[in-house]
């Protein structure tokens, strides 16, 4: 799957999408005959999903952590389970942020140990196994939707509202990862993220199946200090451009973009073209957080960039701030008639 979303996936059908469509054909009936078919291994633990329906960034790293905040608070022991895109673990791993860096874990599960325990798999039913000998009695998968091997209790999907679906089309044609409808089928609830009207689609197809529709922001933290602020702004991420619209959204004067691919690692030519050119504009270099960590663990001038430049980091607020724990609730209770049906504890 490629790292960065192609220009055309969020533009009109045009002859490139049309070019793809046997080929994304293929891929929605497999995914399809996936979602469908594979045997789903149930957890002796509730399993709230937060996924997204196509790639890139829509905003599931900060979703999962204001649900397990929310669990927290609830008296539960959240844990986190990731697949850990763009690092190189084998076996199931506890994040350590103080000893492992972002190429071995992967960017986003630094961020998200920093609010729960977090476990890196490739195989989530390992990893899940690990996290319930760790104690936890809530395991929050930080996406893993669409692969079926778990059995989960609630699936709340990330919405960008900006974005949307983008032209609609499945992959290669377009971000959607697997056919609309079949993914719809084990969705309870939707999180439309931002303002726009890009999800109406799927906010219209929510409110037929009466799955209920959750407004949220991505809200900047420490707004203040980045207030009138001169600064060349860069972003690895699958939106940059929504990384930029949030800096100029708190005050920042943002004077020059440079966007990379989501994932992106750092090379020392890159590095020095970022803080030779924002010296020479007399600009501060600011970039996301998901940048930061996988800066921080880098070797070479990275060390260097990660002690001059500012981060914007973001938290993610439902417009009901109450959103939280009742999905929760429906989770665990979700989770006591599985294990009735299934004559189990």
């Amino acid at each position: 799957m490629a790292s960065e979303a192609p220009p055309f996936w969020y533009e009109n059908p045009g002859l490139k999408s049309f070019l793809m469509s046997p080929f994304a054909w293929i891929y929605g009936v497999v995914a399809t005959r996936q979602m469908k078919n594979a045997k789903r291994q149930e957890l002796p633990v509730p399993v709230l999903c937060i996924g997204n329906f196509t790639v890139g960034g829509t905003g599931k790293t900060p979703t999962a952590i204001t649900i397990a905040n929310a669990a927290i608070e609830m008296g539960l022991k959240a844990g986190f389970l990731t697949r850990g895109y763009g690092g190189a673990v084998s076996e199931p791993t506890l994040v350590d942020v103080e000893h492992h860096g972002a190429k071995y874990v992967g960017d986003e599960p630094l961020i998200l140990a920093e609010a729960a325990p977090t476990v890196v798999s490739p195989d989530r039913v390992k990893g899940a196994e690990k996290l319930i000998e760790l104690g936890v009695d809530i395991i929050i998968m930080d996406d893993g939707f669409q692969s079926a091997h778990l059995c989960f209790d609630y699936a709340l999907l990330v919405v960008d509202a900006y974005r949307g679906l983008g032209n609609g089309k499945v992959i290669p044609a377009g971000p959607v990862r697997a056919p609309v409808k079949r993914q719809m089928l084990y969705v309870d609830a939707l999180a439309v993220v931002g303002n726009g009207t890009a999800a109406d689609q799927l906010i219209r197809i929510a409110a037929r199946s009466a799955k209920p529709v959750y407004p949220a922001l991505l809200k900047p933290v420490e707004k203040k200090k980045f207030k009138k602020l001169n600064c060349l702004a860069f972003a690895g991420i699958g939106n940059p451009e929504k990384f930029f619209t949030s800096l100029r959204d708190v005050g920042a004067s943002v004077k020059l973009e440079q966007s990379f691919p989501d994932h992106h690692y750092y090379t020392d030519d890159e590095i020095k073209e970022l803080m030779t050119l924002a010296e020479k504009e007399n600009l501060t270099l600011v970039t996301t957080a998901k940048d930061y960590v996988r800066i921080k663990s880098g070797l070479g001038l990275s060390k260097q960039l990660a002690e001059c430049v500012m981060v914007l980091d973001i938290n993610m607020v439902f417009d009901d701030v109450g959103t939280s724990k009742p999905v929760i609730k429906r989770t665990i209770e979700n989770y006591k008639k599985r294990r009735l049906k299934t004559n189990k504890p």
